[in-house]
This record gives C-alpha cells, structure tokens and sequence, in this order.
C-alpha cells in the first residue's frame, strides 16, 4: 500500500509517500521558521495561508521525486490534530479533496502518534512496549505504549511545556526564533559552575512536568544580573547553561521515575527537543546504568514531518481504518483517547 501523508499542524509544511512493503518512498518539508522568526512566534494566519501556497507543490514534488502519478497512490492520511485549527484544516481539505478526486481512502491521524511511532521508520526500530518521552512543542508527554493505540499517559506537563519554555527563555535572553536550538548553541559556552536552576518537580513523586517556575527564575536572574551591571555575553550564555541543563535534568529524573514504573528497558523519545544534543548524552549515560536503550527519529523527523504521518496512516489505514465522514481538524486532542483499531498492521 503506497500512502501520501500530509502534515500541517503548526509551522512546517511536510509531506510524505511511504510504502508498505518498500518503506519511505519519498518526503519533502518546506518550514517557515523564517516568516515567523520575525513575530517572535508562530502567528496562526500567517502560517494557514502559507500551508495553502506551499502544499500542492511540495505534494508534486514527492510524487515526482517518488516517480510515481496519483494512479500509483492507494491511499492520504493527513494530521487531524492537534494543532492550529485553521493550518489543520488546509491539510485536510487538501487530503479530502484529492482523496475524492483519484477515489481513494483518506484517514485524519493524531499529530502526537506520529512522532511517538516516527522511530519505526528507523532500520533498527524499537519493538513494543516501551516508554515515550514525548518533547514536541506545547507538548510534554510520559507514555507507556504497548501497541498501537494501546496509550497510558504516565504524565504530562501541567503549565508551559519543554519546548515552549526553551522559548521563552530565549526570548528573555534577546535569542532569535525558535529558541531551542539557539539556547543550546549559547550554552555551549556557558560555565556550569556558575548558577544553578531548579529541577521543577522533581523533589516530589509523581511524572508531571512544570516549567513555568523555571521561566520566572531565569527571568529574576536576568534582571539581577542586569541591576547588578554585570550583564555580558559570558553572564547570557552562562544563564542559558544554566537553564538548559535544569530541563534537561528534569527530563532525565522523570524519565528514570517512568522507566522505573512501569519496569520497561526501552525508551523513545521524539519530537523537537529530542535532537538536543546534551540531553541525548545525558540520557545515553542514565540508560547505559540501568541496562536500558533510547530510540530517537532521525535528525530530520524530530520537528513535524510527512513521513511519520503518511508511517502512522498507513497502520491503521492496513488494519481497516479510514474517514467516513467530513474531513476532521481537532484543535485539542488527547493522546490517550486512541484506542487500538481492530487488527494492527505493524
């Protein structure tokens, strides 16, 4: 079965063709971080209308780079949600639109399950059950997986998210958009003696995550800093070491407390802040004691992507599963309300 994901969530404009016997075809993604950087932020219009120019050309480009027409395409799945509602609804509309036209099934899918599953796409790919350190964006998300759509969340975060934090905080310390990357970029010179920031939640029990506090630290030792006149470029890469390495922390000990519930040795972490480099290092040296194993998407399938849409259509459009209905966009979707469908094509 050949299947052409479409992803337009957020920001990023993915499209992907993906075989099930042959595996990833072809996958294209066109970003907008650029158009953004300027707002300091993703603005929801302007990112719609750019999912409208983009998507037609890019859905031609895969299937050119594939070599393939629409009469070689068996099936669309397109993100459903969650995500901005008017960005959800240009893939969708999209999806339906040329599902109708070349009379082929089309299925809207959980944004959340494609990067939970992008690692099955990787030659060595995790087996089930397993933990999910999901670190996409607004999401910050524990998950005991034992199957397709067999989700339990073990935890999540109960204010601002990892990614969202990452952020903020580099908005705070005058850093461009999108500011996980540049945060890591700029503690690369910062000294780890220097300051040391909290590990929100972590001297409780329990799997939730919070940063919102870690915000207003960082925020109150900038403007210390600043009143002191000792703000330079040393003091702003040292507070970005200082955060980075409170995050990176925190999602080390809960995933530990995760590993540790449910008794599991295998561990996936996906979505954007996965591809930080010192938490895979730090995480590698956690696992490695407890005679564990990450599993990580590729470099190019941690931000959204077609491919693990078009991956996650494809199992459950294989198991039965297709829309029957109006085309679906789903601001607000909880992961744990997928239920398995009735046989698994993985």
């Amino acid at each position: 079965m050949r299947v052409l994901g479409i992803e337009t969530s957020c920001d990023e404009t993915g499209v992907a063709l993906y075989d099930t016997d042959e595996g990833l075809l072809a996958d294209a993604l066109y970003s907008q971080i650029a158009m953004h950087a300027e707002f300091g932020g993703v603005v929801p219009e302007l990112a719609s209308r750019d999912h409208t120019r983009k998507l037609l050309p890019l859905i031609q480009q895969v299937m050119d780079d594939a070599n393939v027409t629409a009469s070689d395409i068996d099936a669309i799945t397109y993100t459903a949600g969650p995500g901005l509602v008017g960005a959800l609804m240009v893939g969708a509309s999209t999806a339906h639109g040329l599902a109708r036209a070349w009379r082929v099934p089309v299925l809207g899918v959980h944004h959340m399950e494609g990067h939970l599953l992008a690692p099955m796409l990787e030659d060595d790919a995790p087996e089930f059950p397993f933990v999910a350190l999901l670190v996409s964006g607004g999401h910050t998300q524990l998950v005991a997986v034992r199957g397709l759509g067999e989700y339990e969340l073990l935890g999540e975060s109960v204010d601002d998210a990892a990614g969202e934090a990452f952020d903020k905080a580099a908005k705070m310390l005058e850093l461009p958009y999108p500011g996980g990357p540049q945060i890591a970029k700029l503690a690369e010179e910062g000294d780890p003696k220097r300051y040391r920031f909290p590990r929100p939640m972590t001297d409780r029990p329990g799997l939730d995550f919070s940063f919102s506090g870690l915000k207003t630290h960082t925020m109150v030792t900038l403007k210390k800093a600043k009143a002191s006149g000792e703000m330079d470029e040393q003091h702003r890469a040292d507070i970005a070491r200082a955060f980075e390495e409170a995050v990176v922390d925190t999602l080390v000990i809960k995933c530990r407390r995760a590993l540790d519930k449910t008794g599991l040795k295998r561990l996936v972490v996906a979505g954007g802040v996965s591809a930080n480099t010192r938490l895979r290092e730090r995480l590698s040296l956690e696992l490695t004691k407890r005679n564990a194993r990450a599993y990580y998407p590729r470099g190019c399938f941690c931000t959204d992507n077609g491919a693990m849409i078009a991956y996650v259509g494809a199992q459950r459009l294989n198991a039965g599963e297709q829309d029957t209905g109006p085309m679906r966009a789903v601001p607000r979707w909880p992961l744990d309300s997928l239920v398995p469908p009735k046989s698994s094509g993985i």
